[in-house]
């Protein structure tokens, strides 16, 4: 069976589960997610030993560090997914939910109904742990899910799917809902963007490439984003040493991720006294600074002047651009010009000021006096996340349960007929 034919069978029994799914009661989905949870515990064992052969596969192949950090499923990975599903499970049911209700002149009462989205396909690349958070969101939202990991994890997200199917029909729904792609061949990607009579949406998540390679393949919507570029102003009456901790933490905490802070903008009456504090702490840690020249005096022996190229870049990596600016106004145009519609923090103690960030700023999060890592659909308490979307359409920001659903018109008559 070719590729194309194989995809298509795929995606059509995942169209078939979809509508099962979209009928299911909550107890059922919970009880799947809650079966699930136990089963990431006592199949441990055989999760370990999958993942084993793609760590030694990705060791052999010479896979850097900080991907092989994001492959592993070590006991606390696992723990972090199941406690997921229970999160997920715990929360509210949103479909089928009427969130507004208005009467019209003729007493037509009008409403809005969350309603599942459909067959959703993630595409995604390195992190097994994907697998599960997507799902149990797709599963809880109503939703079947087509799943297309990586080569690179391709065991262990065999048997996270697996265990998903199981979870299902233990619970009495179909395990067609969940369907992983069972080959690693590339071809699969630009076969299953084609299927926009089984698919309803398309959600890549990886590196720049990948998802570029999606959106322009996909005949079906895509939510996405292409690069986290995540921007803190410091401004001018921020308080130095929380703003240090601040950068220290969105830079240094976890700095392969799209909610990592990628440039530092300083207000120039701040920078004097900031900046040799940033030397110092960032410096001292081995980040190293791309400098504006109004900061790289400032900034001690690990930085070394700013390219243009170094605006707007997701290094990814302990490596910081660094920019002085005049104001707000040269803040906020910086981040209008190099941005990702990602993630922008403003660190002040004048509240008019945050405001106007707050409105101005054009981004999926914005955030007053906090690091950029908050933009994160646990941090945000939207349980596990699927993604981050910088699309307005029809997403903007972390995708949890409700992102997962669309709204349809309801409306409730006693005999009205239109004039």
């Amino acid at each position: 069976m070719s590729i194309q034919k194989q995809m298509e069978a795929l995606a059509r029994e995942a169209k078939d589960a979809s509508r099962l799914m979209a009928k299911a009661d909550g107890q059922s989905k919970d009880k799947a997610l809650t079966v699930l949870a136990g089963l990431l515990e006592s199949e441990s064992g055989e999760i370990a030993r999958e993942n084993a052969k793609d760590i030694a596969a990705a060791e052999a192949s010479g896979m850097d560090a900080a991907k092989l950090d994001r492959l592993r499923l070590t006991p606390k990975v696992l723990a972090s997914m199941a406690k997921a599903c229970l999160d997920v499970a715990a929360m509210p049911d949103p479909v089928g939910a009427i969130e507004t209700m208005w009467q019209r002149p003729n007493g037509l009462m009008v409403g809005k109904m969350r309603i599942p989205l459909g067959v959703v396909c993630m595409i995604y690349e390195s992190r097994p742990n994907v697998t599960v958070d997507s799902a149990i969101l797709c599963l809880k939202a109503g939703n079947a899910v087509v799943l297309r990991g990586g080569s690179e994890a391709f065991h262990s997200n065999m048997v996270l799917a697996s265990l998903l199917s199981r979870a299902l029909e233990e619970a009495g729904l179909p395990g067609g809902a969940v369907r992983l792609v069972p080959t690693t061949d590339r071809a699969a990607v630009p076969a299953l963007c084609k299927l926009d009579e089984y698919i309803d949406v398309m959600i890549p998540r990886g590196g720049e490439g990948l998802i570029r390679s999606v959106v322009e393949a996909a005949t079906m919507p895509v939510l996405k984003h292409y690069k986290g570029v995540c921007h803190l102003f410091v401004d001018e009456n921020a308080d130095l040493e929380q703003a240090v901790a601040i950068a220290d933490n969105g830079k240094c905490q976890r700095p392969g991720v799209c909610n990592a802070l990628e440039c530092l903008l300083v207000h120039e009456k701040a920078a004097p006294a900031f900046l040799p504090m940033i030397a110092s702490a960032l410096g001292g840690r081995g980040v190293e600074f791309r400098a504006c020249p109004a900061s790289l005096a400032l900034l001690g022996p690990t930085a070394r002047p700013a390219s243009e190229n170094d605006w707007g870049y997701e290094f990814l990596d302990y490596v910081l651009a660094v920019r002085v600016v005049k104001d707000m106004d040269a803040a906020l145009t910086h981040i209008a010009a190099y941005g990702s519609n990602h993630t922008e923090c403003i660190l002040t103690a004048d509240h008019g000021r945050a405001m106007r960030f707050l409105r101005e700023a054009d981004a999926s999060m914005v955030g007053i006096n906090c690091s950029t890592r908050f933009n994160d659909g646990g941090e945000l308490g939207l349980g596990a996340e699927i993604g981050i979307s910088t699309s307005k359409l029809h997403a903007y920001g972390p995708m949890g349960l409700k992102e997962l659903t669309s709204l349809k018109f309801v409306a409730f008559g006693q005999g009205q007929v239109r004039a």
